[in-house]
C-alpha cells in the first residue's frame, strides 16, 4: 500500500479536536447559502423614467420599460434626429391605458450609445 493511500485512510482516525473555536461573522448571502435557504425573489422595477440626451438634443424624462418588446418614438423626435432608413408599417398597438398607437414607420438595426457602451436596439 502506498504511503499516500495509508495516509488518506488514517486521516479520519487521527483527527484531534483543538477545543478552540473562532466566531466568524456571516453575511446574509453566506448565511442563506449555508442554511440552503434562498432569498425571496424581488420584483423588477417595471417602467421608470430617466433623463436622456441623444446627440445634442435633451429629451427630459424618457420612459424605460424592461418588459416591453416594442420601443416607440414620437414623430417629432424622429424628424429631429434625422433618421432616414425606415420601413413603412401598418400596425395598431393597444397600450396599457387602453389607448391606441398607430406607428407610421419602423427603424431597424439601431445602436444605442450609453457612455462608453454600445447596445444593439433592434428587434
Amino acid at each position: 500500500m502506498s504511503n499516500y493511500v495509508k495516509f488518506m485512510k488514517d486521516i479520519p482516525f487521527k483527527k484531534k479536536r483543538s477545543g478552540k473555536f473562532e466566531i466568524a461573522a456571516l453575511t446574509k448571502e453566506c448565511s442563506a447559502f449555508l442554511q440552503n435557504k434562498l432569498p425571496k425573489k424581488m420584483k423588477g422595477p417595471g417602467s421608470f423614467t430617466i433623463p436622456s440626451n441623444i446627440g445634442d438634443s435633451y429629451f427630459g424624462m424618457a420612459l424605460c420599460d424592461f418588459g416591453a418588446s416594442i420601443n416607440l418614438m414620437l414623430m417629432s423626435v424622429f424628424w429631429l434626429l434625422g433618421v432616414v432608413e425606415v420601413r413603412p408599417m401598418k400596425v395598431t398597438l393597444q397600450l396599457v391605458d387602453k389607448s391606441l398607437a398607430h406607428p407610421i414607420r419602423k427603424i431597424e438595426d439601431i445602436f444605442v450609445h450609453v457612455d462608453n457602451f454600445i447596445f444593439p436596439a433592434s428587434r
